[in-house]
Formats: C-alpha cells, sequence, structure tokens
C-alpha cells in the first residue's frame, strides 16, 4: 500500500502551458499524501536573456555562475514555484511552496572543481535531508512544492537537479512512508527506440537494465532518471515510475502506465 507519492514534473511540461494545466489537474486531484519537485524549464533562460545574463551549458548541465544563481532562484524560487503554487491552489489544493533552505530541508555541498567549475551547483546526500517539517505539512494535509534549489548551510543558495532532489527525498522519507516516486515528463516512459513515443518498456529490473545498457539503445538524457531510480531502489523506496504527465493520476493507482522499476 504506497501511501505517499512523490512526483516529479520535468521543465519540457513547465515550458508548455496546455500540458501542465492538465497535469496540475490531475496532480490535485491524488487524494493521498503528495510533494510535488518541479524543473525549472526554459523560463530562467528567457528571463536571464533579458536582463543581458548569457546562459553557459556544458554537456547539458548549466553553469550557475554569481549573475545566474540570482536569476534561477528569483525564477525556480518565486515566478515558477509561486505559479505553480497558486494554480494548485485554484484546483483545490491546499500546496506551499518550498525551496531546500525552508526549513533547513535539504542542505546540500557545492559541487567541488574538477575538469569543470559549475559554479553555485548543489550536491545532495539523502542522510542530510530534514525530513520533520515535511512530514508536519504532510499530516497537516498540506503538499510540499518543491523548487530545485538547496542552500549550502552558509547562506549560499544552490541550483540542485530536480530529478536529485526528487530521489533525495523519496529516500528520506521511505524511513516513514511506503513512497512510490513518480518522474512525470512529456515521454510515455523510457523508450526502448527514442524515435518511437511507443516503445516503451514496461518493466525494468537490475538485469534489464543492464541488458539495456549493453545494447546501447537508451537516449543520454533518460540515463541520469534511471540513475536517481536505482539509487532510490537501493535505499528503501518501494517502486520507482517514470512516464507521461497525462498519466499522473492513473500511475497512483494499481493501474500503471509507463516504466515501473523495481
Amino acid at each position: 500500500m504506497i501511501d505517499l507519492f512523490i512526483i516529479k514534473v520535468g521543465g519540457n511540461v513547465i515550458d508548455n502551458p496546455a500540458l501542465l494545466q492538465s497535469f496540475l489537474g490531475k496532480f490535485a486531484a491524488i487524494s493521498a499524501k503528495k510533494i510535488l519537485i518541479h524543473g525549472g524549464g526554459k523560463v530562467a533562460t528567457r528571463i536571464g536573456d533579458k536582463l543581458g545574463i548569457e546562459s553557459k551549458y556544458v554537456d547539458g548541465r548549466r553553469i550557475t555562475d554569481a549573475d545566474t544563481i540570482d536569476v534561477v532562484t528569483m525564477v525556480y524560487g518565486g515566478l515558477v514555484n509561486k505559479q505553480l503554487v497558486a494554480q494548485l491552489q485554484s484546483k483545490g489544493c491546499n500546496a506551499i511552496g518550498l525551496t531546500g533552505a525552508d526549513g533547513n530541508i535539504i542542505p546540500a555541498t557545492k559541487r567541488p572543481v574538477k575538469t569543470i567549475d559549475y559554479g553555485f551547483v548543489g550536491d545532495v546526500k539523502p542522510e542530510q535531508v530534514q525530513t520533520a517539517p515535511v512530514v508536519a505539512l504532510l499530516e497537516a494535509g498540506i503538499t510540499p512544492v518543491f523548487a530545485p534549489l538547496t542552500h549550502d548551510g552558509n547562506g549560499q543558495i544552490l541550483n540542485t537537479n530536480a530529478d536529485t532532489i526528487a530521489s533525495s527525498l523519496a529516500i528520506a522519507l521511505s524511513a516513514k512512508y511506503n513512497v512510490r516516486l513518480i518522474y512525470c515528463f512529456e515521454k510515455k516512459g523510457v523508450l526502448s527506440d527514442p524515435n518511437d513515443d511507443n516503445a516503451v518498456i514496461n518493466l525494468i529490473n537490475k538485469d534489464i537494465y543492464q541488458q539495456l545498457m549493453d545494447q546501447k539503445v537508451l537516449s543520454d538524457g533518460i540515463l541520469p532518471k534511471l540513475d536517481n531510480a536505482f539509487g532510490a531502489i537501493n535505499h528503501g523506496v518501494k517502486e520507482v515510475l517514470i512516464g507521461h504527465a497525462e498519466d499522473v493520476l492513473s500511475n497512483t493507482t494499481d493501474t500503471v502506465a509507463g516504466t515501473l522499476i523495481c
């Protein structure tokens, strides 16, 4: 029996107004305890461009320099987060917007410089997550909505991968709840053929994952989600599911669509 759903919604859903509204309606309709973690989408890039702050990426990862951390803090923790909370309130879901700094819920460590200096980017360990404030909100019937931001304990906000935040929260909260972690994005699940949206692999265990890796059939973009999924499973999370944002409500039932990780 699953009694907590931790749901991460990707940036491409955030950037699609119609898909986002549909997703939020279905998320609000989930009657069980739930947490939402959202990505940033392209809003920070657009606002940064208006402010004359160039977005820089290495291998698809944002370089978060001093100017950029100001932009993503404003956009992720402010604009995007509060818009989502307001929209959930309009749909009857009593939500509260949070970052990892609020309640000291998610302390992080600034990523050390190796070959690349990612700037103000945070790495999270599940054992650092402070669950008491989250449990108090859940037990009070309030749905936490987390922006992809953490803090270093010394006053510095850090930009942090939303998939990792979702996985870390799921692992930490699995000590109290039976958790299903759901990654929602614009695809129907993990695909055996990245060019065929219907080529969904319905079930992946460790052996199947190794076979898929050996066959090199998985797209690079799905690998971090699978790494986070198996990390969560290995540390107490009951189930992880990767699927389309439109399927979020059905994916909180026993009849799931997408890819179940076990």
